[in-house]
């Protein structure tokens, strides 16, 4: 007797192929941005504090992120950070 997949299973199984390919695809971009930032940590142009800053700055400019927002949310969570651990 034969084992039928359901159309769920079908599903998942061409999500999951389909997934792979592009996963596969991606990876040497990855090893790419790795060696960006290497390449200007190595040469000094850019510290890797800077570099994480910089990363940080892009994706939230990228998603459209108000970054008054931010600035006024760390500024309640530093002063209450700062208070619980002065007490």
């Amino acid at each position: 007797m034969g084992e039928t997949k359901t159309k769920k299973e079908q599903y998942i199984e061409n999500y999951i192929k389909s997934l792979y390919s592009i996963e596969e695809a991606i990876e040497p971009f990855k090893e790419q941005k790795k060696e960006l930032r290497k390449e200007y940590s190595d040469n000094g142009w850019l510290t890797k504090d800077e570099i994480r800053a910089t990363i940080r700055a892009y994706r939230l400019h990228k998603g459209g992120i108000d970054i008054d927002s931010i600035k006024e949310v760390y500024g309640q969570i530093d002063k209450m950070l700062g208070r619980t651990i002065s007490e």
